[in-house]
């Protein structure tokens, strides 16, 4: 099996065609953290007439050298005020309230003194002060939020000012998973000798999943008996748009997966990546939906789901991977230990603008070493054609946040 470098693999995923895409329709507030399906264009001018944007008196400006102004009436938020502002004369006017007819600016109410009826001016403003123009926030036509967008607290409030009820989504993908392993124990399942794990894969995954904005369906745990994971993998194809495995990819005799994936009539994208860890990792498509076969070991099906499955999350709902690549400086030395494209947890710190990493706390071993990824962890990455690293040399890590 040649195994393919991991540049490669990452260009598969990124270039993968999504045949159709699966929308809803959903209630405006219940849209938040999913990925607009459509463009939201403005239908009107906001605001639709002048405006005033302060407490005070509607004025001519050009009475302002008039010094002392008659209060014709009051015109309160919500109310449609008849009277027109006419020289000599002000009408009191507040935060939200349409502007009179004839006035073209607002006084504060803290740059006037009254008394009974009238005003007296006692510090002046421009032309237009405190009015808001018609379209000041946006315009008839106006794209205000293009289709791809994530949706937040900020793209509510301007889709409930548009009267947006419900809003067309990309559905976030549902993702299968399951452990295999006769090894291995669900939570709170007794153990009964001493060969027996308690397995974390799949709980790990679950909480991955929904972090990155899928939708988890846990399937648990199976033995390593290939009828049972042919029709476990074949039932959940069925329900999801991405299954995703730990174990059985290797090379084994009862790794199955690997051989069931294909039994099933999906095609292979690759199988076998110069990475560290996980090397063993195997990504296969049906139609739209996937499979992505992860090695067993926690810490390596652990990264190789942030490197994999979190992108293909985002991709099949047309969304962003929030994964991001940065540069950072190195606070002790890195020792490169393999000639493979390779991601170590090491701790990472934001100082004045700039990252800085250690591997305080982390420990060489096995890929099994899931406790390296507690604390403030990132990936450091290199390529398979680096080398060690010294303390000052700038580095490329992964930010999982």
């Amino acid at each position: 099996m040649a195994f393919i470098h991991f540049d490669k693999s990452m260009e598969i995923i990124q270039n993968l065609n999504i045949n159709s895409y699966k929308t809803k329709k959903l209630y405006l507030v219940d849209a938040l953290g999913y990925v607009l399906a459509e463009d939201i264009v403005a239908d009107h001018n906001s605001p639709a007439y002048p405006t005033s944007a302060m407490d005070g008196y509607a004025i001519i400006h050009e009475d302002l050298p008039l010094t002392t102004l008659k209060i014709a009436s009051i015109n309160p938020a919500g109310s449609v005020v008849s009277d027109e502002v006419i020289g000599g004369t002000c009408i009191k006017t507040f935060t939200g309230s349409l502007m009179p007819k004839g006035a073209d600016t607002l006084i504060p109410i803290e740059n006037v003194t009254v008394e009974g009826d009238e005003i007296t001016i006692k510090e002046e403003v421009c032309y237009g002060f405190a009015v808001r123009e018609v379209g000041e926030n946006y315009k008839a036509g106006q794209l205000l939020i293009p289709k791809g967008t994530k949706i937040d607290f900020a793209q509510i409030g301007v889709m409930a000012s548009l009267n947006e009820v419900t809003v067309l989504v990309y559905d976030k993908p549902t993702v299968a998973i399951i452990s295999t392993g006769s090894e291995l124990l669900e939570l709170g399942q007794k153990q009964t000798n001493n060969a027996q794990i308690r397995s974390s894969n799949n709980y790990i995954l679950e909480a991955i999943v929904k972090k990155y904005d899928g939708t988890p369906m846990q399937l648990g745990c199976i033995k390593d008996d290939k009828e049972s994971i042919k029709q476990e993998l074949s039932d959940a194809l069925e329900k999801s748009d991405i299954v995703v495995t730990t174990g059985g990819v290797s090379v084994g005799d009862f790794d199955f997966v690997k051989d069931v994936i294909r039994e099933i009539g999906c095609d292979v994208l690759f199988q076998g990546v110069r990475v560290k860890p996980g090397q063993h990792i195997m990504v296969a498509r049906k139609g739209d939906k996937f499979i992505i076969g992860l090695p067993g070991f926690a810490y390596s099906s652990t990264v190789t789901a942030l490197l994999y499955l979190v992108p293909l999350i985002a991709l099949l709902q047309k969304g962003k991977c929030r994964l991001v690549k940065t540069k950072a400086e190195l606070s002790e030395p890195f020792i490169k230990r393999v000639a493979k494209a390779e991601f170590g947890a090491c701790n990472v710190k934001l100082i004045a603008g700039k990252y800085y990493v250690d591997f305080k706390g982390k420990k060489v071993g096995s890929s099994a070493i899931l406790t390296n990824m507690l604390g403030d962890v990132a990936l450091l990455f290199t390529d398979e054609e680096e080398k060690s690293k010294d303390v000052g040399d700038e580095v490329m890590v992964l930010l999982l946040d």
